[in-house]
């Protein structure tokens, strides 16, 4: 872009379902605070969950963000698109030793582990068990030999990760105590959430990113991404989630109230923001 202003933001919906009042207050943290910086935001289409993503979806959350008073700079950044980035990013950590191939199914990674860490309410994936790995003296194979099994990123044990906050203050995990090794790229052929994540923050020069309390543990993850891909790591703002009237946090699997929905009930976008700002 010409002239990229200092503060970089994104909203980085994925159309997997309509827009709950949730992702409207956190996309509209994410507008507040760019504002405030004098800066901009860009929106990314996270659609590459194939199965799930729907075209109808991405024009909804278009159409519901501006309806909301939301505005992003530069045509909207569709990851589906841009899979040889992603594998050229794959291939820089392959160059660097940091991933190998796993063939372990999801399944025994549950099955090997009691439980998986929780941290405010969010399940997150259990410790991938180092007997697993290769040996780290193991040259890994060829990517183009091992396309149908998983890739997964060999974490630093011992290292700490740390963060500051904007909103929840210093953050910091155990890389091998905390979170353990972690998909990069899957057997179907696409990056994980985790990989491409970091690849398009990195490369859209994002200064800051505006994202719910349950992402805090994969921003350790990310942060390492990053450092490994030499990309400039950004600020970090988790905004708390909003609950329910039973204090269940909102989601599209929960079947949380959607934007539409509210839309055609007659509620006005000041409505929506007078309540986000009572809660901020």
């Amino acid at each position: 872009m010409d002239n990229p202003p200092t503060y970089i933001g994104r909203l980085a919906p994925s159309p997997t379902g309509l827009l709950h009042l949730g992702h409207a207050r956190t996309f509209w943290i994410a507008q507040q605070r760019a504002q405030a910086a004098g800066g901009q935001l860009l929106l990314r289409n996270d659609d590459l969950d194939q199965p799930r993503c729907k075209p109808e979806f991405a024009e909804a959350f278009v159409e519901d963000l501006s309806w909301l008073g939301l505005k992003w700079w530069h045509p909207i950044l569709r990851q589906n698109i841009r899979l040889p980035i992603y594998q050229e990013a794959l291939a820089q950590l392959h160059a660097a030793g940091r991933i190998y191939p796993c063939r372990r199914s999801r399944k025994e990674l549950i099955a090997a582990a009691a439980t998986a860490p929780h941290e405010n309410g969010v399940r997150d994936e259990p410790i991938f068990p180092p007997e697993w790995r290769p040996a780290a003296s193991e040259t890994p194979p060829n990517i183009e030999d091992h396309l149908d099994c998983n890739w997964r990123f060999r974490v630093p044990d011992g290292t700490t990760v740390s963060f500051p906050d904007q909103a929840q203050g210093p953050q910091w995990a155990v890389a091998g105590r905390d979170f353990g090794d972690f998909l990069v790229w899957r057997r179907d052929g696409l990056p994980s959430y985790q990989l491409a994540c970091a690849v398009d923050d990195g490369l859209m020069g994002i200064t800051e990113v505006v994202r719910g309390e349950d992402l805090i543990k994969s921003t350790f993850r990310q942060i390492l991404l990053l450092r490994a891909l030499n990309h400039s790591r950004p600020a970090y703002y988790h905004a708390p989630l909003m609950t329910d009237a039973d204090g269940q946090r909102l989601a599209k699997r929960h079947g949380a109230v959607s934007l539409r929905e509210l839309r055609e009930q007659g509620h006005k976008p000041a409505e929506l923001i007078a309540g986000f700002e009572t809660h901020a």
